[in-house]
């Protein structure tokens, strides 16, 4: 059960983090991983694991918040049968305390991001069907304190997820978004060891106690959940948003 066999996987922020555990298990499972990632040095070191475990797969250094850059680099991967768009960046702040220029970078790499890639991989996924899965966040469905533009980023996936997968239904083509709650990733760690100093295993317990199951999710979890909706088992669905949260949007009351 899903295998990825002669799958082409195009997997945005491929490098670290969730984006890492995707391309590691996509490959273990039989897909050719292309990693859409800013930072080459990440992405080649996450193309070395994958073939130092046999499987097969590609760094692209890319932007993609620049359209130009993201068509051409789609344009030279054979084909595309899956699609996840798992790129992205924070940002702390309330409405009135964030910059426009700060706003304007995390909607141009979040939205437009996203945008972008499809723009560019729906004409290889059309030829013989597809599946998108796009990273939400439980941003987009309660209210976090502080994460005024990155919610707001996220909710725009979870809309342009529903409306991918009504326009492209009659054309072989799934999309889906997956929400997480708070995942332990590198980006976690580098956050405390910024904002906290000292006091980063005190944070890093709070952050997890968060989500009424005691911890963060780990990366591969989260993996485990996109390689399912890639695969043919999950053929019936489309147009959802998966909650990977650990109760924290249904428990947290």
């Amino acid at each position: 059960m899903f295998r990825l066999d002669n799958k082409t996987a195009v997997i945005t922020g491929g490098g670290s983090g969730i984006g890492r555990a995707m391309s590691v298990l996509f490959a273990k499972q039989g897909a050719t991983v292309h990693i859409i990632e800013l930072s080459e040095e990440n992405a080649k070191s996450t193309v070395e694991e994958i073939v130092a475990a046999g499987g097969t797969a590609t760094a692209h250094s890319c932007n993609v918040a620049n359209q130009q850059q993201v068509v051409d680099t789609i344009a030279k991967i054979d084909k595309v049968d899956i699609l996840i768009n798992n790129a992205g960046i924070a940002h702390i702040g309330k409405a009135d305390t964030t910059p426009e220029a700060d706003f304007d970078r995390v909607m141009a790499v979040n939205v437009k991001g996203a945008y972008n890639c499809i723009f560019a991989a729906v004409p290889k996924l059309r030829t013989q069907g597809g599946v998108i899965v796009n990273m939400a966040s439980i941003g987009s469905n309660v209210g976090i304190a502080d994460r005024f533009v990155y919610s707001t980023t996220k909710g725009a996936i979870k809309a342009m997820t529903m409306s991918v997968a009504r326009d492209y239904i009659k054309e072989g083509i799934r999309c889906n978004s997956i929400s997480p709650a708070r995942v332990h990733t590198p980006f976690v760690d580098g956050f405390l060891k910024n904002n906290y100093a000292g006091k980063e295993a005190e944070m890093f317990e709070k952050l997890s106690q968060s989500q009424p199951i005691g911890r963060m999710a780990e990366p591969q979890e989260i993996a485990t959940l996109a390689l399912y909706l890639c695969s043919s088992e999950a053929s019936f669905i489309t147009g959802c948003d998966y909650p990977i949260d650990g109760g924290f949007t249904t428990l947290n009351n």
